[in-house]
C-alpha cells in the first residue's frame, strides 16, 4: 500500500469513528502497519490540513485518541447551519437511536451500535443538532466513551412531562429492543398525527 493509500486508510477510519477517535494502538490493529508508520501517517494528515486554507477540516488529539473537527475558523458557518429552522422529520435510523437512548439513557454510542447492529455516529450528530440528545460526561473505563441522554427538547417534542411517562416496556429481555422501537414509534406517530390535526 502507498503513503497516499495509507494516508487515505486513515483518514476514512478517523472519519468513521466520528467523535470518539482513535487511539494509536487501534490504528496499529487495523491498518496492519507499525506504531512508527502510524505516528508518522497522523503526522502527514495533520500537516496536510494545517497547510491547506482551502481544507475544512483539523486532525485533534484528544485524551490518547485521534479525530477530525471542523476548523474553528468555520464556526460561524457551522452554526447558521444548526440554527436554521428544519421542520423536516427524523430518519429512521435517528428514530430508533432516540428510542434506544430514551429507554437505556444514559448510554455510549457503542452500546447503542451493539443494539442497533450498524453505527450510529450520523444519526447521533443529528440528534445532538436537533436539541433532542446531548453529552452527558464520560463513562468509566477504558476509553472514556461519552454517554448520551435525552434532554428536556425531547420530553416537549414528545408530550412528554418525564421519562416516566414513557411507555412500560415487557419484562422479557431478549424482546426489549424491539418492544422499546414499538413502543416509541407507536407514541411518535401518534404526536405526529396530533400535529397533522
Amino acid at each position: 500500500m502507498t503513503d497516499n493509500n495509507q494516508m487515505g486508510v486513515l483518514e476514512s477510519l478517523l472519519f468513521a469513528a466520528g467523535d470518539e477517535g482513535l487511539s494509536v494502538e487501534q490504528l496499529v490493529q487495523v491498518m496492519g502497519i507499525t506504531h512508527i508508520e502510524v505516528l508518522n501517517l497522523l503526522e502527514a494528515v495533520g500537516e496536510d490540513y494545517r497547510s491547506k486554507d482551502s481544507r475544512g477540516l483539523t486532525l485533534l488529539e484528544t485524551a490518547g485518541s485521534f479525530q477530525l473537527a471542523t476548523k474553528k475558523e468555520h464556526a460561524d458557518y457551522l452554526r447558521k447551519l444548526v440554527e436554521i429552522p428544519d421542520q423536516s422529520t427524523l430518519s429512521q435510523a435517528s428514530l430508533e437511536t432516540l428510542a434506544i437512548i430514551a429507554y437505556r439513557q444514559p448510554i455510549t454510542r457503542m452500546e447503542i451500535d451493539e443494539i442497533r447492529g450498524v453505527h450510529t455516529d450520523g444519526p447521533i450528530r443529528t440528534l445532538v443538532a436537533k436539541g433532542l440528545v446531548k453529552d452527558h460526561g464520560r463513562a468509566e473505563g477504558a476509553g472514556r466513551a461519552k454517554l448520551y441522554v435525552t434532554t428536556d427538547e425531547f420530553l416537549d417534542s414528545f408530550g412528554l412531562k418525564s421519562l416516566a411517562e414513557l411507555p412500560q416496556l415487557e419484562d422479557q429481555a431478549e424482546e426489549l429492543e424491539q418492544t422499546e422501537l414499538d413502543l416509541f414509534f407507536d407514541r411518535f406517530n401518534q404526536k405526529q398525527r396530533e400535529e397533522e390535526k
